[in-house]
Order: C-alpha cells, then sequence, then structure tokens
C-alpha cells in the first residue's frame, strides 16, 4: 500500500522527473482537467475537484510520512489536483456566456487551446511565485500545506483568467 501511495504522490512518477517536476506534474494536471472537462454535470465537476482535495491531503500526509521529508519536491500530485481548480475560471466563463452545452469544458477549437495554455502557464506562474496568500498557505502541517498552496494558485488563476476573459470580450 506505502509504494501505491508514493506512486500516485509522485504522480504516476512525473514528479521524480530531472527537470521541473512540479511543471512535468501540471501537465498532468491538464489531462485530469480534459478528463474532468468532459463531464455533463458542472456539480459532479465540482464535486469531485472537491473530493479530490481532501483525497490529496490524506496521501500526500502519508507520503511525507512515508518519504520522511515535508514537502517533497517530487510529490507532485498537489500540481495535478490542481489544475482543474486552475480551470474554474475557463468553466464560468463558458457557462456565463452558454458555450458549454454538452460537456462542463468544451475542448474543440483554438480558443480551447489557447485558453489551457494561459491557464496552465498563470497556474505555474503563481505556483512558483506564491504570492500572499499562496506562500503562506504551505506552512499548514501536513498535507493541508502540500496541496493548499496549489489550490489557492488554481484559485488565483480562475479569477485571472476569467477577468482576462471579460476584458477581452469588451474589446
Amino acid at each position: 500500500m506505502d509504494k501505491l501511495i508514493v506512486f500516485l504522490a509522485l504522480g504516476l512518477g512525473t514528479g521524480r522527473s530531472p527537470v521541473a517536476p512540479g511543471t512535468v506534474g501540471s501537465l498532468l494536471g491538464l489531462v485530469w482537467l480534459f478528463a474532468l472537462g468532459q463531464l455533463t454535470s458542472v456539480a459532479l465537476f465540482l464535486f469531485l475537484v472537491f473530493l479530490s482535495f481532501f483525497a490529496g491531503v490524506w496521501i500526500c500526509t502519508r507520503a511525507e510520512e512515508i518519504l520522511k521529508l515535508h514537502d517533497p519536491g517530487c510529490v507532485v500530485l498537489d500540481e495535478i489536483l490542481a489544475l482543474p481548480v486552475a480551470g474554474l475560471g475557463w468553466l464560468a466563463w463558458q457557462h456565463h456566456t452558454g458555450m458549454a452545452r454538452d460537456h462542463v469544458f468544451p475542448l474543440a477549437g483554438w480558443e480551447a487551446v489557447g485558453w489551457s495554455v494561459v491557464i496552465f502557464a498563470l497556474f505555474r506562474l503563481f505556483d512558483i511565485a506564491k504570492p500572499w496568500p499562496v506562500g503562506p498557505s504551505q506552512n499548514l502541517a501536513k498535507g493541508w500545506g502540500v496541496m493548499s498552496d496549489d489550490f489557492l494558485a488554481g484559485l488565483m488563476t480562475a479569477l485571472v483568467s476569467f477577468l482576462g476573459r471579460w476584458l477581452l470580450s469588451l474589446l
């Protein structure tokens, strides 16, 4: 069971990347975002994001205990699970404009590709720069600190991407 927990915490091995493991793990987070985006229920999407936060806290807490390290860089499950949070601004815009009909996130077209890049880049920026309250949230105990900073970076990304999309619509 310990090996499975560490494997999950290491983002199915992406956390072992010799270069930028958090960024590599975040790429897997895009896959998670797109998988959840195929759901037809926003409520189910939000429930799974909420549930994944608490599952991530438990897994990351156990991984810290097993590895005997505090918030090791190889643990990237937090980045993976937080990417759908970063996509909430896109989700809100799609639903605000009535563009989302069959899926939570329509993935067709260049706009989807462009906004995926923007969301990914903003998320990585906030996760790396750790502006307030992202940075201080890492001081929470165990898996709470591991998960909270990424989820807050995701919320900041969602807010900025939604506001950016709204500003673009005014042009």
